[in-house]
Protein backbone atom coordinates (compact mmCIF):
# COMPACT_ATOMS: atom_id res chain seq x y z
CA UNK A 1 0.00 0.00 0.00
CA UNK A 2 2.95 2.59 1.28
CA UNK A 3 4.47 1.78 -2.64
CA UNK A 4 1.38 3.01 -4.15
CA UNK A 5 0.68 5.72 -2.33
CA UNK A 6 4.71 7.20 -3.20
CA UNK A 7 3.98 8.08 -7.21
CA UNK A 8 2.63 10.88 -9.36
CA UNK A 9 2.29 10.73 -13.13
CA UNK A 10 2.19 14.06 -14.86
CA UNK A 11 0.92 14.45 -18.46
CA UNK A 12 1.14 17.79 -19.93
CA UNK A 13 -1.71 18.89 -21.91
CA UNK A 14 0.97 21.11 -24.17
CA UNK A 15 2.92 18.32 -24.96
CA UNK A 16 0.83 15.36 -25.39
CA UNK A 17 -0.60 15.17 -29.10
CA UNK A 18 -2.61 11.47 -29.52
CA UNK A 19 -3.63 12.41 -32.77
CA UNK A 20 0.01 12.88 -34.18
CA UNK A 21 1.56 9.89 -32.45
CA UNK A 22 1.06 6.13 -32.73
CA UNK A 23 0.22 5.62 -28.32
CA UNK A 24 3.78 4.50 -28.16
CA UNK A 25 3.45 4.84 -24.48
CA UNK A 26 0.25 2.44 -24.00
CA UNK A 27 2.05 -0.16 -26.24
CA UNK A 28 5.17 -0.13 -24.48
CA UNK A 29 3.46 -0.54 -20.63
CA UNK A 30 4.11 -3.87 -19.31
CA UNK A 31 0.87 -3.32 -17.00
CA UNK A 32 -1.44 -2.67 -20.19
CA UNK A 33 0.14 -5.88 -21.58
CA UNK A 34 -1.64 -7.93 -18.79
CA UNK A 35 -4.65 -6.84 -19.56
CA UNK A 36 -4.83 -3.96 -16.87
CA UNK A 37 -5.48 -0.07 -17.90
CA UNK A 38 -2.83 1.64 -16.51
CA UNK A 39 -2.73 3.72 -19.49
CA UNK A 40 -5.57 4.89 -21.52
CA UNK A 41 -5.66 6.41 -24.76
CA UNK A 42 -7.17 6.57 -28.34
CA UNK A 43 -6.03 8.39 -31.44
CA UNK A 44 -9.41 10.10 -31.08
CA UNK A 45 -8.32 11.47 -27.14
CA UNK A 46 -7.14 14.81 -26.08
CA UNK A 47 -4.78 13.55 -23.56
CA UNK A 48 -3.31 10.33 -22.33
CA UNK A 49 -4.85 8.94 -18.76
CA UNK A 50 -2.59 7.36 -16.64
CA UNK A 51 -3.68 5.44 -13.43
CA UNK A 52 -1.46 6.15 -10.36
CA UNK A 53 -2.71 3.35 -8.46
CA UNK A 54 -1.96 0.51 -11.57
CA UNK A 55 1.51 2.37 -12.15
CA UNK A 56 4.65 0.15 -11.32
CA UNK A 57 6.82 3.16 -12.13
CA UNK A 58 8.74 1.45 -14.46
CA UNK A 59 9.47 4.77 -16.73
CA UNK A 60 9.13 3.01 -20.05
CA UNK A 61 6.65 5.49 -21.12
CA UNK A 62 8.46 8.14 -20.41
CA UNK A 63 11.34 7.10 -22.55
CA UNK A 64 8.76 6.17 -25.06
CA UNK A 65 6.68 9.30 -25.64
CA UNK A 66 7.54 11.02 -28.86
CA UNK A 67 6.71 14.86 -27.09
CA UNK A 68 8.23 14.21 -23.48
CA UNK A 69 4.75 14.48 -22.55
CA UNK A 70 4.92 12.02 -19.59
CA UNK A 71 6.58 12.44 -16.20
CA UNK A 72 7.05 9.78 -13.21
CA UNK A 73 7.99 11.37 -10.11
CA UNK A 74 8.25 8.89 -7.27
CA UNK A 75 8.18 10.83 -4.23
CA UNK A 76 10.15 11.31 -1.64
CA UNK A 77 8.52 9.91 1.15
CA UNK A 78 4.41 8.93 1.42
CA UNK A 79 3.00 12.31 1.41
CA UNK A 80 -0.61 10.96 0.02
CA UNK A 81 -2.18 11.86 3.61
CA UNK A 82 -1.41 15.54 3.68
CA UNK A 83 -2.59 16.39 -0.23
CA UNK A 84 -3.92 19.74 0.27
CA UNK A 85 -5.41 20.16 -3.79
CA UNK A 86 -5.15 18.58 -7.15
CA UNK A 87 -6.34 20.36 -10.41
CA UNK A 88 -7.47 17.11 -11.96
CA UNK A 89 -6.04 13.71 -13.15
CA UNK A 90 -2.47 13.82 -13.93
CA UNK A 91 -2.16 17.07 -12.87
CA UNK A 92 0.08 19.41 -10.48
CA UNK A 93 -0.43 18.08 -6.83
CA UNK A 94 0.00 20.44 -3.78
CA UNK A 95 0.87 18.62 -0.16
CA UNK A 96 0.38 20.80 3.01
CA UNK A 97 -0.26 24.44 3.29
CA UNK A 98 1.86 27.69 4.65
CA UNK A 99 0.35 27.83 8.42
CA UNK A 100 -0.12 31.60 8.74
CA UNK A 101 -0.07 33.64 12.66
CA UNK A 102 -1.56 36.79 13.51
CA UNK A 103 -0.03 39.73 14.00
CA UNK A 104 2.71 38.20 12.04
CA UNK A 105 4.46 38.26 8.32
CA UNK A 106 4.30 34.97 6.92
CA UNK A 107 7.11 34.45 3.92
CA UNK A 108 7.27 31.90 1.57
CA UNK A 109 10.03 30.57 -0.70
CA UNK A 110 10.47 28.42 -3.66
CA UNK A 111 11.04 27.72 -6.85
CA UNK A 112 8.31 28.72 -10.03
CA UNK A 113 5.76 26.35 -10.89
CA UNK A 114 5.62 24.64 -7.30
CA UNK A 115 2.70 25.86 -6.20
CA UNK A 116 3.33 28.94 -4.18
CA UNK A 117 0.13 30.74 -6.26
CA UNK A 118 -2.19 28.16 -5.20
CA UNK A 119 -1.38 27.69 -1.76
CA UNK A 120 -1.86 31.45 -1.03
CA UNK A 121 -5.37 30.88 -3.46
CA UNK A 122 -6.76 28.46 -0.73
CA UNK A 123 -5.49 30.12 2.30
CA UNK A 124 -7.39 33.41 0.42
CA UNK A 125 -10.56 31.30 0.50
CA UNK A 126 -10.60 31.70 -3.60
CA UNK A 127 -9.75 27.98 -4.00
CA UNK A 128 -11.99 25.35 -1.98
CA UNK A 129 -9.27 22.23 -1.26
CA UNK A 130 -10.12 19.16 -2.68
CA UNK A 131 -7.57 16.99 -0.55
CA UNK A 132 -6.65 15.34 -4.12
CA UNK A 133 -10.11 14.39 -4.66
CA UNK A 134 -11.40 16.17 -7.48
CA UNK A 135 -13.92 13.82 -8.76
CA UNK A 136 -16.00 14.27 -5.32
CA UNK A 137 -14.44 17.37 -3.92
CA UNK A 138 -15.33 17.41 0.24
CA UNK A 139 -17.24 19.65 1.90
CA UNK A 140 -16.19 21.99 4.07
CA UNK A 141 -17.03 20.09 7.29
CA UNK A 142 -14.75 17.57 5.94
CA UNK A 143 -11.72 20.10 5.12
CA UNK A 144 -11.86 21.55 8.59
CA UNK A 145 -11.56 17.80 9.88
CA UNK A 146 -8.57 17.20 7.74
CA UNK A 147 -6.98 20.32 9.59
CA UNK A 148 -8.09 18.76 12.90
CA UNK A 149 -5.66 19.75 15.47
CA UNK A 150 -3.30 22.27 13.11
CA UNK A 151 -3.16 26.15 13.36
CA UNK A 152 -5.14 25.75 9.95
CA UNK A 153 -7.88 24.60 11.58
CA UNK A 154 -8.21 27.73 13.51
CA UNK A 155 -7.67 29.59 10.36
CA UNK A 156 -10.07 28.08 8.26
CA UNK A 157 -12.97 28.28 10.64
CA UNK A 158 -12.00 32.22 11.03
CA UNK A 159 -12.69 32.50 7.11
CA UNK A 160 -15.80 30.74 7.07
CA UNK A 161 -17.58 32.35 10.35
CA UNK A 162 -16.34 35.95 10.54
CA UNK A 163 -16.24 36.29 6.82
CA UNK A 164 -12.79 37.88 6.74
CA UNK A 165 -12.01 39.32 3.67
CA UNK A 166 -8.83 38.72 1.94
CA UNK A 167 -6.93 41.00 -0.75
CA UNK A 168 -4.12 39.76 -2.94
CA UNK A 169 -1.93 41.30 -5.05
CA UNK A 170 -1.11 39.69 -7.89
CA UNK A 171 2.06 37.82 -9.60
CA UNK A 172 1.56 39.24 -13.19
CA UNK A 173 1.33 43.04 -12.69
CA UNK A 174 1.58 43.44 -16.51
CA UNK A 175 -1.96 41.74 -16.74
CA UNK A 176 -3.60 45.31 -13.91
CA UNK A 177 -4.15 47.13 -17.34
CA UNK A 178 -6.53 44.96 -19.02
CA UNK A 179 -8.87 44.73 -15.62
CA UNK A 180 -8.65 47.96 -14.44
CA UNK A 181 -9.63 51.33 -16.48
CA UNK A 182 -9.28 54.71 -15.29
CA UNK A 183 -6.06 56.88 -13.93
CA UNK A 184 -4.09 55.75 -10.58
CA UNK A 185 -5.77 58.65 -8.25
CA UNK A 186 -9.28 58.23 -9.50
CA UNK A 187 -8.52 53.97 -8.91
CA UNK A 188 -6.76 54.60 -5.38
CA UNK A 189 -9.20 57.26 -4.13
CA UNK A 190 -12.11 54.82 -5.03
CA UNK A 191 -10.37 51.66 -3.18
CA UNK A 192 -9.25 54.18 -0.30
CA UNK A 193 -11.23 52.56 2.68
CA UNK A 194 -8.19 53.65 5.44
CA UNK A 195 -7.49 57.09 4.70
CA UNK A 196 -3.94 56.30 3.69
CA UNK A 197 -3.70 57.20 -0.36
CA UNK A 198 -1.81 60.42 0.36
CA UNK A 199 0.62 58.84 2.67
CA UNK A 200 0.85 56.08 0.30
CA UNK A 201 1.82 57.81 -2.17
CA UNK A 202 4.44 59.35 -0.94
CA UNK A 203 5.92 56.11 0.63
CA UNK A 204 5.70 54.54 -2.52
CA UNK A 205 6.53 57.58 -5.03
CA UNK A 206 3.47 57.72 -6.77
CA UNK A 207 2.29 61.05 -6.87
CA UNK A 208 4.35 61.35 -10.00
CA UNK A 209 2.14 58.96 -11.88
CA UNK A 210 -1.15 59.94 -10.10
CA UNK A 211 -2.52 61.44 -13.08
CA UNK A 212 -1.65 59.05 -15.25
CA UNK A 213 -3.61 56.60 -16.69
CA UNK A 214 -2.87 53.03 -15.76
CA UNK A 215 -2.52 51.56 -18.50
CA UNK A 216 0.34 53.75 -19.31
CA UNK A 217 2.56 52.74 -16.35
CA UNK A 218 5.57 50.76 -16.62
CA UNK A 219 6.65 47.79 -15.11
CA UNK A 220 7.79 49.46 -11.74
CA UNK A 221 4.88 51.93 -11.18
CA UNK A 222 2.32 49.03 -11.99
CA UNK A 223 3.81 47.17 -9.19
CA UNK A 224 3.81 49.71 -6.73
CA UNK A 225 -0.06 51.38 -7.68
CA UNK A 226 -0.47 47.71 -7.35
CA UNK A 227 0.99 47.48 -3.80
CA UNK A 228 -0.36 50.98 -2.80
CA UNK A 229 -4.34 49.57 -4.08
CA UNK A 230 -4.13 46.29 -1.49
CA UNK A 231 -2.56 49.25 1.40
CA UNK A 232 -5.17 51.17 1.02
CA UNK A 233 -8.08 48.94 1.57
CA UNK A 234 -9.49 47.41 5.09
CA UNK A 235 -9.16 43.61 4.86
CA UNK A 236 -7.95 40.78 7.65
CA UNK A 237 -5.65 39.01 5.16
CA UNK A 238 -3.40 40.87 3.05
CA UNK A 239 -0.99 38.88 0.86
CA UNK A 240 1.68 39.73 -2.14
CA UNK A 241 2.89 37.64 -4.81
CA UNK A 242 6.00 38.83 -5.50
CA UNK A 243 5.73 42.20 -4.52
CA UNK A 244 9.57 43.48 -5.23
CA UNK A 245 10.19 42.53 -9.12
CA UNK A 246 10.60 45.68 -11.29
CA UNK A 247 11.49 47.33 -8.21
CA UNK A 248 14.95 48.45 -7.33
CA UNK A 249 16.66 48.42 -4.39
CA UNK A 250 15.27 51.55 -2.60
CA UNK A 251 11.90 50.73 -4.21
CA UNK A 252 11.90 47.19 -2.32
CA UNK A 253 12.84 48.52 1.25
CA UNK A 254 10.47 51.37 0.84
CA UNK A 255 7.54 48.53 -0.29
CA UNK A 256 8.52 46.23 2.40
CA UNK A 257 8.34 49.12 4.78
CA UNK A 258 4.58 49.48 3.14
CA UNK A 259 3.83 45.43 3.72
CA UNK A 260 4.70 45.64 7.14
CA UNK A 261 2.78 48.42 8.39
CA UNK A 262 -0.50 46.44 7.63
CA UNK A 263 0.05 44.41 10.50
CA UNK A 264 -2.34 44.30 13.27
CA UNK A 265 -2.99 41.86 16.19
CA UNK A 266 -5.49 40.18 14.38
CA UNK A 267 -4.83 40.41 10.83
CA UNK A 268 -2.76 37.85 8.64
CA UNK A 269 0.15 38.83 6.02
CA UNK A 270 1.72 36.61 3.80
CA UNK A 271 3.90 37.07 1.38
CA UNK A 272 5.62 35.27 -1.78
CA UNK A 273 9.09 36.22 -2.43
CA UNK A 274 12.17 35.48 -4.81
CA UNK A 275 14.98 37.76 -3.52
CA UNK A 276 16.17 36.63 -0.27
CA UNK A 277 17.61 39.72 0.80
CA UNK A 278 13.80 41.22 1.17
CA UNK A 279 12.32 38.03 2.27
CA UNK A 280 14.66 38.21 5.24
CA UNK A 281 14.14 42.38 5.76
CA UNK A 282 10.27 41.57 5.78
CA UNK A 283 9.22 38.42 7.41
CA UNK A 284 8.97 37.17 10.47
CA UNK A 285 8.71 33.10 9.44
CA UNK A 286 9.05 31.26 6.59
CA UNK A 287 7.82 28.37 5.12
CA UNK A 288 9.81 27.16 2.30
CA UNK A 289 8.56 24.82 -0.73
CA UNK A 290 10.29 22.21 -2.41
CA UNK A 291 9.21 19.52 -5.71
CA UNK A 292 8.94 19.27 -9.01
CA UNK A 293 8.01 22.66 -10.59
CA UNK A 294 4.75 21.66 -12.65
CA UNK A 295 4.17 17.75 -10.78
CA UNK A 296 4.21 18.63 -7.62
CA UNK A 297 4.64 20.87 -4.40
CA UNK A 298 5.59 20.21 -0.48
CA UNK A 299 5.78 22.91 2.05
CA UNK A 300 7.51 22.99 5.16
CA UNK A 301 6.91 23.26 8.49
CA UNK A 302 7.24 27.03 9.52
CA UNK A 303 11.16 28.12 10.38
CA UNK A 304 12.65 31.26 11.63
CA UNK A 305 13.57 33.47 8.77
CA UNK A 306 17.25 32.48 9.20
CA UNK A 307 16.83 28.80 9.10
CA UNK A 308 14.41 28.76 6.58
CA UNK A 309 16.85 30.81 4.25
CA UNK A 310 19.75 28.55 5.31
CA UNK A 311 17.20 25.36 4.38
CA UNK A 312 16.56 26.78 0.79
CA UNK A 313 19.95 27.43 0.02
CA UNK A 314 21.12 23.99 1.17
CA UNK A 315 18.60 22.15 -0.05
CA UNK A 316 18.08 19.74 2.61
CA UNK A 317 15.01 19.90 5.55
CA UNK A 318 16.30 19.00 8.94
CA UNK A 319 13.10 18.00 10.36
CA UNK A 320 12.42 15.80 7.41
CA UNK A 321 15.47 14.05 7.19
CA UNK A 322 15.10 14.84 3.29
CA UNK A 323 17.43 16.51 0.88
CA UNK A 324 15.25 18.03 -2.04
CA UNK A 325 18.10 19.42 -4.02
CA UNK A 326 21.82 17.71 -5.30
CA UNK A 327 23.64 20.34 -4.69
CA UNK A 328 23.22 23.54 -2.32
CA UNK A 329 23.00 27.24 -3.13
CA UNK A 330 26.33 28.98 -2.59
CA UNK A 331 27.83 32.75 -3.37
CA UNK A 332 31.60 31.78 -4.36
CA UNK A 333 34.19 34.75 -5.14
CA UNK A 334 36.36 34.22 -7.90
CA UNK A 335 39.24 32.19 -6.07
CA UNK A 336 42.01 32.41 -8.67
CA UNK A 337 43.02 36.61 -8.88
CA UNK A 338 44.27 37.15 -12.74
CA UNK A 339 47.71 38.24 -12.83
CA UNK A 340 48.52 41.57 -14.35
CA UNK A 341 50.61 40.19 -17.54
CA UNK A 342 47.20 38.24 -17.87
CA UNK A 343 45.17 41.67 -17.60
CA UNK A 344 47.76 43.62 -19.95
CA UNK A 345 47.16 41.63 -22.75
CA UNK A 346 43.38 42.50 -22.76
CA UNK A 347 42.02 44.65 -25.47
CA UNK A 348 40.55 48.13 -24.01
CA UNK A 349 37.56 49.48 -25.74
CA UNK A 350 36.61 53.37 -24.94
CA UNK A 351 34.15 55.53 -24.85
CA UNK A 352 33.69 59.10 -24.57
CA UNK A 353 31.92 61.80 -22.37
CA UNK A 354 28.42 62.22 -24.10
CA UNK A 355 24.71 63.20 -23.37
CA UNK A 356 21.50 62.77 -24.52
CA UNK A 357 18.24 64.38 -23.48
CA UNK A 358 14.74 62.50 -23.67
CA UNK A 359 11.83 64.87 -22.77
CA UNK A 360 12.70 66.19 -19.39
CA UNK A 361 15.34 63.62 -18.40
CA UNK A 362 18.68 64.64 -19.33
CA UNK A 363 21.83 61.79 -19.02
CA UNK A 364 25.50 63.09 -18.70
CA UNK A 365 27.86 60.51 -19.53
CA UNK A 366 31.57 60.45 -17.88
CA UNK A 367 34.37 59.11 -20.45
CA UNK A 368 35.73 55.22 -19.18
CA UNK A 369 36.61 52.01 -20.71
CA UNK A 370 36.12 48.54 -20.40
CA UNK A 371 38.21 45.11 -21.29
CA UNK A 372 38.05 41.86 -22.91
CA UNK A 373 36.60 38.86 -20.49
CA UNK A 374 34.82 41.57 -18.00
CA UNK A 375 31.21 41.46 -16.87
CA UNK A 376 30.37 44.95 -15.41
CA UNK A 377 27.74 45.04 -14.01
CA UNK A 378 25.64 48.97 -13.38
CA UNK A 379 23.90 49.89 -10.56
CA UNK A 380 21.48 52.57 -9.80
CA UNK A 381 18.16 53.67 -9.54
CA UNK A 382 14.88 52.98 -12.32
CA UNK A 383 14.77 56.20 -14.20
CA UNK A 384 18.54 56.82 -13.51
CA UNK A 385 19.13 56.16 -17.52
CA UNK A 386 21.13 53.01 -17.19
CA UNK A 387 18.80 51.54 -20.38
CA UNK A 388 19.21 54.67 -22.65
CA UNK A 389 23.24 54.13 -22.04
CA UNK A 390 23.00 50.29 -22.69
CA UNK A 391 20.74 52.04 -25.69
CA UNK A 392 23.85 54.39 -26.90
CA UNK A 393 26.75 51.63 -26.54
CA UNK A 394 24.45 49.49 -28.71
CA UNK A 395 23.92 52.24 -31.31
CA UNK A 396 19.97 52.30 -31.07
CA UNK A 397 20.61 56.10 -29.51
CA UNK A 398 22.92 58.45 -31.39
CA UNK A 399 23.78 60.96 -28.30
CA UNK A 400 23.23 64.48 -29.09
CA UNK A 401 26.52 65.84 -27.68
CA UNK A 402 30.04 64.30 -27.58
CA UNK A 403 32.90 66.36 -25.75
CA UNK A 404 36.17 65.34 -26.74
CA UNK A 405 37.66 64.50 -30.31
CA UNK A 406 40.17 61.78 -29.85
CA UNK A 407 37.55 59.35 -28.61
CA UNK A 408 34.75 58.28 -30.61
CA UNK A 409 31.67 56.13 -29.69
CA UNK A 410 33.63 52.44 -30.81
CA UNK A 411 31.09 50.37 -33.34
CA UNK A 412 30.54 47.26 -31.41
CA UNK A 413 29.30 44.12 -32.87
CA UNK A 414 26.35 44.39 -30.26
CA UNK A 415 24.09 41.36 -29.19
CA UNK A 416 21.38 43.26 -26.89
CA UNK A 417 18.43 41.76 -24.66
CA UNK A 418 16.28 44.79 -24.04
CA UNK A 419 14.50 45.49 -20.17
CA UNK A 420 11.45 44.61 -21.93
CA UNK A 421 9.86 41.77 -23.95
CA UNK A 422 7.22 41.78 -26.03
CA UNK A 423 6.87 38.62 -28.51
CA UNK A 424 5.51 38.60 -32.32
CA UNK A 425 6.86 35.84 -33.15
CA UNK A 426 4.39 33.47 -34.36
CA UNK A 427 5.49 29.93 -34.16
CA UNK A 428 7.65 27.56 -31.22
CA UNK A 429 10.73 28.63 -29.80
CA UNK A 430 12.57 25.69 -31.37
CA UNK A 431 11.63 27.69 -35.04
CA UNK A 432 12.69 31.24 -33.26
CA UNK A 433 16.06 29.50 -32.01
CA UNK A 434 16.82 27.87 -35.96
CA UNK A 435 16.17 31.10 -37.52
CA UNK A 436 18.24 33.60 -34.81
CA UNK A 437 21.08 31.46 -33.94
CA UNK A 438 20.80 28.12 -35.29
CA UNK A 439 25.18 27.47 -35.71
CA UNK A 440 24.71 27.89 -31.80
CA UNK A 441 21.46 26.22 -30.44
CA UNK A 442 23.26 23.00 -32.09
CA UNK A 443 26.69 23.38 -30.57
CA UNK A 444 27.38 20.97 -27.52
CA UNK A 445 28.91 23.12 -25.60
CA UNK A 446 26.24 26.17 -25.76
CA UNK A 447 23.92 23.56 -25.23
CA UNK A 448 25.79 22.60 -21.67
CA UNK A 449 26.98 25.99 -20.96
CA UNK A 450 23.59 27.80 -21.77
CA UNK A 451 20.57 25.63 -22.64
CA UNK A 452 20.63 23.46 -19.99
CA UNK A 453 21.20 25.62 -16.83
CA UNK A 454 18.39 27.89 -18.49
CA UNK A 455 16.26 24.66 -18.79
CA UNK A 456 15.22 25.50 -22.67
CA UNK A 457 15.23 22.18 -23.48
CA UNK A 458 11.43 21.97 -21.97
CA UNK A 459 10.03 25.21 -23.73
CA UNK A 460 11.10 23.86 -27.33
CA UNK A 461 7.73 22.54 -28.89
CA UNK A 462 5.67 25.95 -27.31
CA UNK A 463 4.37 28.63 -28.94
CA UNK A 464 6.66 31.63 -28.10
CA UNK A 465 3.67 34.12 -27.89
CA UNK A 466 2.32 31.51 -24.97
CA UNK A 467 5.24 32.03 -22.58
CA UNK A 468 5.03 33.53 -19.21
CA UNK A 469 7.11 36.07 -17.89
CA UNK A 470 10.13 34.19 -16.39
CA UNK A 471 10.14 31.62 -19.41
CA UNK A 472 10.40 34.50 -21.99
CA UNK A 473 12.93 35.96 -20.06
CA UNK A 474 15.07 32.81 -20.59
CA UNK A 475 14.60 32.71 -24.32
CA UNK A 476 15.84 35.81 -24.32
CA UNK A 477 18.74 35.19 -22.71
CA UNK A 478 19.83 32.48 -24.61
CA UNK A 479 19.15 34.60 -28.25
CA UNK A 480 21.20 36.86 -26.65
CA UNK A 481 24.20 34.67 -25.92
CA UNK A 482 23.89 32.63 -28.81
CA UNK A 483 25.28 35.38 -30.62
CA UNK A 484 28.72 34.86 -31.88
CA UNK A 485 30.18 38.26 -31.15
CA UNK A 486 31.88 40.79 -29.15
CA UNK A 487 29.55 42.63 -26.87
CA UNK A 488 26.18 41.73 -24.37
CA UNK A 489 24.21 43.74 -23.21
CA UNK A 490 21.88 42.54 -21.17
CA UNK A 491 19.36 44.95 -19.29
Amino acid sequence: MAERLTRIAIVSEDKCKPKKCRQECKKSCPVVKTGKLCIEVTPASKLAFISEELCIGCGICVKKCPFDAIDIINLPKDLEKDTTHRYGPNTFKLHRLPVPRPGQVLGLVGTNGIGKSTALKVLAGKLKPNLGRFKNPPDWQEILTHFRGSELQNYFTRILEDNLKAIIKPQYVDHIPKAVQGNVGQVLEQKDERDMKAELCVDLELNQVIDRNVGDLSGGELQRFAIAVVAVQNAEIYMFDEPSSYLDVKQRLKAAQVIRSLLRPNSYVIVVEHDLSVLDYLSDFICCLYGKPGAYGVVTLPFSVREGINIFLAGFVPTENLRFRDESLTFKIAETQESAEEIETYQRYKYPTMSKTQGNFKLTVVEGEFTDSQIVVMLGENGTGKTTFIRMLAGLLKPDTVEGTDIEIPEFNVSYKPQKISPKFQNTVRHLLHQKIRDSYMHPQFVSDVMKPLQIEQLMDQEVVNLSGGELQRVAICLCLGKVILLFLLI
